[in-house]
């Protein structure tokens, strides 16, 4: 008897763990997926580097992520699907693409990209549970996403791409 009550408590312990955040993570709300993310760690990384970044990008007329307001005025419902993509575009895209001389720079970006993988696939779950609904608004305004990047080269795009986190990190913490 006294065993059961031992294991329910380290059980109840156990999954309220679970659920609260570590320190410096947030608890994200897209649509009806709910993640846990380390904000603070993503933006210490990203601050360390953004500077030196943003100067390897020549074009500064041209954005990828708010062109034109590609991220603004998103629905509630829309959020965990374009956030799905764009962290899988993350992934699959720009992290693989952005590689310096500087030995500094590339350890943050590795740092940023392993974050990401692990919040594409907390968010891969959310999708695969259909708690991640695509709709048209999110799907035209990913396209739009995408046809910016693709519209340069591969290592302007994914240096542009990895410049404009923070408009991604603002956007993301805006959640309704």
């Amino acid at each position: 008897m006294k065993g059961s009550h031992l294991f329910l408590c380290l059980f109840s312990m156990s999954c309220w763990v679970d659920l609260t955040p570590t320190a410096g993570n947030k608890i994200l709300h897209f649509g009806a997926c709910r993640v846990s993310m380390s904000m603070t760690e993503i933006r210490a990384g990203f601050t360390a580097i953004k500077a030196n970044i943003q100067a390897r990008d020549p074009i500064r007329t041209l954005s990828i992520l708010s062109y034109p307001h590609s991220l603004h005025k998103v629905n509630s419902s829309d959020r965990c699907c374009i956030t799905h993509h764009l962290f899988n575009f993350y992934v699959d895209k720009v992290f693989k693409h952005c590689k310096t001389e500087d030995s500094f720079v590339n350890r943050k970006i590795s740092s940023i990209a392993n974050s990401f993988l692990s919040m594409k696939r907390k968010l891969g779950q959310c999708h695969e549970q259909n708690q991640c609904v695509c709709g048209q608004e999110s799907t035209e305004k990913f396209k739009q996403i995408l046809a910016n990047y693709e519209g340069l080269n591969v290592t302007s795009a994914a240096m542009k791409s990895l410049g404009e986190l923070d408009i991604l990190l603002d956007w993301m913490e805006k959640s309704p």
